[in-house]
């Protein structure tokens, strides 16, 4: 296997990518003196950090010579494999990046789109006849969450069984891995934790899995999730449920942290206690660059990111405006 280069998210690189712009529309052909349009598509649009990514994006593509095009599949197969297919019979989309809502669906548009001369690159995930991709280390990510959880868990609450909730829809690939590396990460530093697997992804999801998860086992007091839209509807029911935003026996936490998220680390003695970040402008410049390289003939390799802990201490250096 090839050596892969891989790029860390931290401070100094978000902050030195200066950006600005506002989210991409799909609606035209690109303007007479463009090069073209780059298409970027995620399964949907209800994930925060995938909104913030498309919105820096824009710049950097536009500044390039191109348009950017995106859609909102709704987490719906058929939408997607029908947008990539519009894409395609445009006649001047030069690439096509994408997270699939399932990858398999997409290796016959993926067909298409090489019969045209269209490059596709995975985001997040690879299938057949994905040129390149950009590949978040999902799998690393959850195992570093899940350490650090896992040492707060025997530091509150010690060595006998303790709960832990784990909210991740594990029919898809990168959160199915994130969840695994949740697990790994605790099994190494919190033996003793018992994971209580709970399909949630939105704050709806996240909101009515806690309530339930509540009643059935109120001395559950550690919420992981792989994203942060699920923590915070988790966050929500807790709060809601009388617990005290800073209640020392209280730990939530999530990849993907959000301004909101990053509102609550840094309350003093919040239970939100730190979060991952693999911040949306870091992944915008990565997505953009590797879009115009494959529209221009010039993406040799695939390119890996990784997430880095926030706590009160950064939190102010990973603010998307």
């Amino acid at each position: 296997m090839r050596n892969l280069p891989r790029i860390a998210a931290v401070g100094a690189l978000a902050s030195a990518l200066i950006l600005s712009g506002c989210a991409s529309s799909d609606e035209g052909a690109a303007t007479a003196d463009s090069k073209g349009a780059l298409a970027m598509s995620y399964a949907g649009m209800d994930i925060q950090i995938w909104v913030d990514t498309l919105k820096f994006m824009k710049p950097i593509v536009e500044d390039a010579g191109y348009e950017l095009l995106s859609d909102d599949p709704q987490w719906d197969v058929q939408s997607q494999v029908s947008n990539w297919q519009g894409w395609i019979q445009r006649g001047d989309v030069k690439a096509i990046m994408g997270y699939p809502v399932q990858s398999d669906s997409l290796i016959p548009v993926t067909s298409e789109a090489a019969s045209a001369g269209i490059p596709i690159i995975g985001y997040a995930s690879t299938w057949e006849g994905v040129e390149h991709s950009l590949l978040l280390d999902s799998f690393e990510d959850g195992r570093t969450l899940g350490q650090l959880a896992g040492e707060w868990v025997v530091e509150t609450h010690g060595e006998g069984v303790v709960p832990v909730v784990v909210m991740a829809d594990r029919s898809v690939d990168l959160p199915r891995m994130r969840a695994e590396g949740i697990e790994a990460g605790l099994a190494e530093t919190a033996p003793n934790a018992k994971v209580i697997d709970l399909n949630a992804t939105s704050r709806d999801e996240g909101y009515d899995a806690a309530q339930t998860q509540m009643v059935a086992d109120p001395a559950t007091r550690t919420w992981l999730a792989i994203g942060d839209d699920a923590a915070l509807g988790a966050y929500r029911a807790l709060v809601d449920s009388g617990v005290a935003v800073d209640d020392d026996d209280y730990l939530v936490t999530s990849l993907d942290a959000t301004n909101e998220s990053l509102d609550l680390i840094k309350i003093p003695g919040s239970i939100w206690r730190f979060g991952f970040i693999l911040p949306a402008k870091v992944l915008a410049e990565a997505n953009a660059q590797m879009l115009i390289a494959a529209a221009e003939g010039d993406l040799s390799d695939d390119v890996v990111l990784q997430s880095v802990t926030v706590d009160p201490s950064n939190a102010d250096e990973f603010y998307v405006n």
